[in-house]
């Protein structure tokens, strides 16, 4: 690879933390004199990021990573990488069983890109004869001292810590992203102030479990507390929640500033304790409505959204309705839910499927019908009501429209209005229809 060929492109599957990792690979290769491009066709090396969460990215990222082979037959030098928690999953395997792929780098060795690709500059066409697999776990990494090359925007993630210490049964995340660690709450409020000077208003604090955030001095609603207090920053969000660790100070810490979102992420997983007990996630049916109870009690109008699996090993019908009745009594905003599937070097793994496939998805379809109404249900209370909104831009089915979130993470559609992103405005609710709200401009709130 010659030294006028250092154009990287980085296609990326999976959660926002992975998408922030892809920020983290574009700020090491940047500082290197590597250029981001945003045509797989117009760059050198050409990098596919995805996580092992579940089986589907795996497969549809790998898949995809062969099928950019074809850039290597029309461009001799052209190098392919795989990234992400994939690597410490599948390990040497993937180049073993995708030819096209020169190298794969784990989420914890990504300093080391530079060198692989500097090691081999000077060659051309096949001369790449060395194929790379780089897996130098260090547990103590959090990229702390990395800035993220993000695109310019009004939104920005942070994550102010990695890993996962909770060993869910069926989660892969604590094998391949390794043990709980924290960044020091003064560089995350440093990384903020510079995001607000760039003209990032909204940012959103990342990680496996936020609640368990401690970097020794800090907990996670001392560091939210911290982040709001700074200039020029209009919104904080943070994901994800373990229900286990939401507390009330984190609940009252969210209420007491204007700042900080009225939207909790609090995956349930399952309605059926016995179930919660087999996943391993420390906490009873009764335990997580207290915790809903808490949340409504302080943040009436919060945004609350969860996960669900559906068919996990050993659901009986029983479990299931619980589940069902779960949904219907907390009423979610949202739920994603999905349909199990076992995951290499979790303890779910060993245990014995005991629904088939097509059993997995009606419960998956039926459980999407009930959420599907209940989301119906609570947009239509919105109407009528008054609200600020973030405008984001134009909506994605129309450009003469504007589009923008409430506080509490609910999309709303301005008809036949162009406002520029980045603005606070007040609107009115209008409609409903489907998971979108739709208002009318009342009012600007100017920064």
């Amino acid at each position: 690879m010659t030294a006028d060929r250092k154009k990287f492109y980085i296609e990326t599957y999976g959660c926002q933390m992975n998408k922030y990792d892809s920020e983290i690979v574009a700020g090491i290769l940047g500082k290197e004199g590597y250029t981001q491009v945003f045509r797989p066709e117009e760059a050198d090396i050409l990098l596919v990021n995805t996580c092992s969460v579940r089986e589907h990215a795996e497969t549809r990222a790998l898949g995809r990573a062969d099928n950019l082979g074809v850039f290597k037959h029309k461009t001799p030098g052209v190098r392919i990488g795989v990234l992400g928690c994939i690597v410490q999953n599948r390990g040497e395997k993937i180049l073993e069983d995708h030819s096209a792929v020169d190298f794969a780098v784990a989420p914890d060795s990504y300093r080391q890109l530079p060198k692989i690709l500097n090691n081999h500059r000077e060659a051309s066409g096949d001369d790449f004869s060395v194929r790379a697999f780089l897996d130098e776990s260090d547990s103590g990494e959090t990229y702390d001292d990395v800035y993220p090359a993000r695109v310019k925007g009004l939104s920005a993630w942070i994550a102010v810590m990695r890993g996962c210490d909770n060993f869910c049964a069926y989660c892969i995340v604590p094998h391949v992203r390794g043990r709980e660690r924290s960044r020091p709450a003064a560089h995350v409020v440093e990384e903020v102030r510079k995001l607000a000077d760039e003209g990032v208003v909204e940012v959103t604090l990342l990680g496996q479990n936020v609640n368990s955030y401690d970097d020794g001095t800090h907990d996670f609603p001392d560091l939210l507390e911290k982040v709001a207090e700074q200039n020029g920053i209009g919104r904080v969000r943070f994901a994800t929640s373990h229900p286990k660790d939401l507390s009330e100070k984190l609940v009252r810490t969210v209420a007491d500033h204007e700042k900080i979102c009225s939207h909790i992420h609090l995956p349930v997983q399952s309605g059926s304790t016995r179930i919660l007990r087999v996943m391993n996630r420390a906490y009873t049916r009764e335990a997580y409505l207290e915790r809903v109870d808490l949340i409504r009690k302080h943040l009436p109008n919060v945004g609350l959204t969860t996960d669900i699996i559906v068919g996990f090993p050993g659901e009986t019908q029983s479990d299931f309705e619980q589940t069902k009745s779960l949904l219907r009594e907390v009423e979610f905003d949202g739920a994603f839910i999905f349909k199990y599937s076992p995951r290499p070097h979790t303890s779910a793994a060993g245990l014995k499927e005991t629904l088939t496939e097509g059993e997995k998805i009606a419960r998956l379809q039926e459980l999407n019908a009930v959420q599907k109404t209940i989301t119906q249900k609570r947009n239509q209370m919105h109407i009528g009501r008054t609200a600020q909104i973030l405008v984001e831009g134009p909506s994605k089915k129309s450009l003469k429209d504007a589009m923008g979130r409430l506080e509490n993470n609910k999309i709303v559609v301005l008809p036949d209005t162009k406002l520029q992103p980045g603005k606070f405005v007040t609107v009115k609710i209008t409609d409903s229809k489907g998971i979108t709200l739709f208002g009318e401009l009342v009012d600007f709130k100017f920064q």
